[in-house]
């Protein structure tokens, strides 16, 4: 038997097996039946018997031939939502960040002052991130269309590409910037967009305020060794074979020479990314969406011929990336609107009775993260779990503060399990130069050092500022 054979079969026995259990006490057959749905999906992503969009193709027409879901509440679910769209912007993006060459140049800028080693352009990367974060409430703008398009020509520079060549530089720079925005989403109430939402239901469940001081306060010192411990964990775990570059500055510095001035498209290039950035740091003022932002700069880069409606078409990673996303979103959202996950939710606090608010708190913060395996969004997480998770909390004698902020941060660092489960996920994911299954184990992996570096270093500091 073909191992593509074993792998479906496997995944196919995954499905039939939950599908026909007994439904658990108080659900929905349709919650469980859509519970099998999602978790065959997630096993035949793991063992890829086929490609992820094939897989999620599939899982939809389960769902639709099985009167799961209808045709109606898929296409709806899947291709409606704003996260998806932002995602295929993203893409379009970084095209005309390459095909005008303005990516190039901003690479050699940065690979002339920060050049000297794989791990310092990481940083700086990192640094970059950091300063754009308080200013940009969507992770997905800022990682994906800011930082992609440049870490993406930063890669291209050094003759990085999917396949043979990724382990160069490529796998270590996308995973690297990737997870750093993670710690970065954590650090500001407005750095990442379920972040308010937090602070929101934290205010109706518990009666208390988290401010942007408070917020940021409480996440500067965990923080900051995040940025300082993720880089190099990524670099431990996937190491760029190009680790020294000392001839890279004097390169840089050459390519920029023979690149000459700015061109009237790069220019342009540039003008569309200025708009963009300024409108997605004003968002909660000027109240106009990300995806919006995007569309309009998109729409600005083929009325100016800086790409071309041929380059939107033939952008193949953004609409394979639509198909598989938009397909887990759906049946994650609507595990959610079925009650699968307040099922879940009572049934851990129910499990937490009688416990100290130490171990309440902590279970919390672990239960939110890793059910992230099970979402597609931060949003949908936040919306069907924080406020349950808190309460638990609090009911077991921990500071309402505390609680509300240890889960609202969880929200932020569960993301970087899987690539799906926040938006700039599977834009860095579908560039090509991460495998998926090490993509899986990285995540795992430093979602256990961000629990040691936030519950432990992270706790010390809120024992500092009197939180608990």
């Amino acid at each position: 038997m073909s191992k593509k054979m074993a792998y479906s079969l496997i995944t196919v026995g995954v499905l039939v097996a939950v599908w026909f259990a007994p439904v658990p006490a108080g659900l929905k057959p349709q919650a469980w039946h859509l519970f099998a749905i999602f978790l065959a999906t997630v096993v035949g992503f793991i063992l890829g018997p086929f490609s992820n969009g094939v897989v999620a193709m599939g899982s939809l027409v389960v769902a639709i031939f099985t009167n799961t879901l209808t045709i109606s509440q898929v296409l709806t679910g899947a291709f409606g939502g704003t996260t998806v769209w932002l995602v295929v912007s993203a893409f379009l993006f970084a095209k005309g960040f390459a095909k005008t060459g303005l990516g190039r140049r901003i690479a050699f800028l940065i690979t002339r002052s920060f050049g000297g080693s794989s791990l310092t352009l990481a940083y700086s990367l990192a640094a970059s991130d950091l300063i754009l974060g308080p200013v940009t409430p969507s992770n997905t703008a800022r990682a994906g269309g800011v930082l992609f398009p440049i870490v993406n020509s930063l890669c291209q520079a050094f003759d990085s590409h999917p396949g043979p060549s990724a382990k160069r530089i490529g796998s270590f720079l996308m995973s690297a910037v990737f997870h750093t925005d993670i710690v970065v989403s954590a650090m500001f109430l407005t750095s990442m967009a379920a972040n308010p939402l937090s602070a929101e239901l934290a205010k109706k469940t518990l009666g208390i305020d988290i401010t942007w001081g408070t917020w940021a306060l409480a996440a500067i010192v965990p923080g900051l060794i995040g940025l300082a411990v993720v880089p190099y964990v990524i670099y431990l775990l996937t190491p760029p074979e190009l680790k020294k570059t000392p001839e890279a500055k004097q390169l840089a510095a050459e390519e920029l020479q023979k690149m000459g001035p700015m061109s009237a498209k790069e220019k342009m290039m540039s003008v569309v990314f200025t708009i963009s950035l300024a409108l997605w740091a004003t968002s909660e003022l000027t109240k106009i969406e990300a995806t919006s932002v995007a569309f309009l700069g998109i729409v600005i880069m083929l009325i100016t011929d800086v790409i071309t409606w041929d380059d939107v078409t033939k952008e193949h990673k953004a609409w394979d990336t639509l198909i598989w996303m938009g397909s887990v979103v759906c049946i994650a959202g609507f595990l959610n609107s079925t009650g699968f996950i307040k099922w879940f939710a009572n049934g851990v606090g129910a499990a937490l009775t009688g416990t100290s608010w130490m171990v309440a708190l902590l279970v919390a913060f672990l239960v939110y993260l890793y059910s992230h395996y099970g979402f597609a969004s931060m949003t949908a997480h936040v919306t069907a779990m924080y406020a349950a998770l808190i309460a638990v909390a609090v009911a077991a004698g921990a500071p309402p503060f505390l609680a509300a902020f240890t889960v609202a941060i969880s929200a932020n660092l569960c993301g970087c399990l899987t690539h799906f489960g926040t938006g700039p996920a599977p834009i860095y994911f579908g560039a090509g130069y991460v495998e998926q299954g090490i993509w899986w184990r990285n995540g795992f992996i430093l979602s256990l050092v961000h629990t040691v570096i936030w519950m432990g270093a992270g706790s010390l500091w809120w024992k500092v500022l009197g939180l608990w």
